[in-house]
């Protein structure tokens, strides 16, 4: 029996989202969004995101809007705009929102935008080489890049619904 790739990962991946993250973002506020559970968090800022790189020892934690951010774009966004359009989004030329509701529908966008790249894909899109872009998986398959952000997905996601746990126990203050 032939296996086909493509559905399987399709229905990981919406797995992932519809079941265990989307509908819930629905009911995120921006005070959650935004909360900072401990001094020196990265976050969104008026000016942009907070990020450096290498990140410093320890890493900071990072707000609820940082982290989906993060998903929007670095793990989405670049690589839906780098494989499956015309690879003009960047870090820097990427939104930023600093309201949950424009947050959640940017994350929307581009996981779209990456999902639609993924089903477009046959057999022999999955087989091809990802490409210099993706520096360490530049020699894997595609499915590998796909498998691995299934897997970056699944993280972030699961790190915002806790930060969204702790949200709600602390009553919105500072922890520690």
């Amino acid at each position: 029996m032939a296996v086909d790739w493509n559905h399987e990962l399709i229905e990981q991946f919406d797995f992932i989202w519809n079941l265990a993250h989307a509908p819930a973002l629905e009911e995120l506020t921006d005070e959650e969004y935004l909360w900072e559970p401990v001094p020196g968090c990265w976050s969104i800022r008026p000016t942009g995101i907070e990020f450096q790189w290498p990140a410093p020892e320890p890493a900071p934690v990072t707000t609820i809007a940082w982290r989906l951010s993060h998903v929007a774009v670095g793990v989405f966004g670049i690589r839906a705009s780098n494989h499956f359009g015309d690879g003009s989004l960047t870090e820097e030329s990427a939104e930023r929102p600093l309201t949950a509701k424009e947050g959640v529908a940017y994350l929307k966008e581009q996981y779209g935008r990456w999902r639609s790249g993924v089903e477009s894909l046959d057999e022999e899109g999955l087989a091809r080489p990802v490409g210099p872009a993706e520096g360490p998986y530049a020699e894997s398959p595609m499915a590998t890049l796909v498998l691995h952000l299934n897997r970056e997905a699944i993280h972030h996601l699961s790190e915002v619904s806790l930060m969204r746990d702790l949200y709600r126990a602390s009553g919105g203050a500072r922890l520690g």
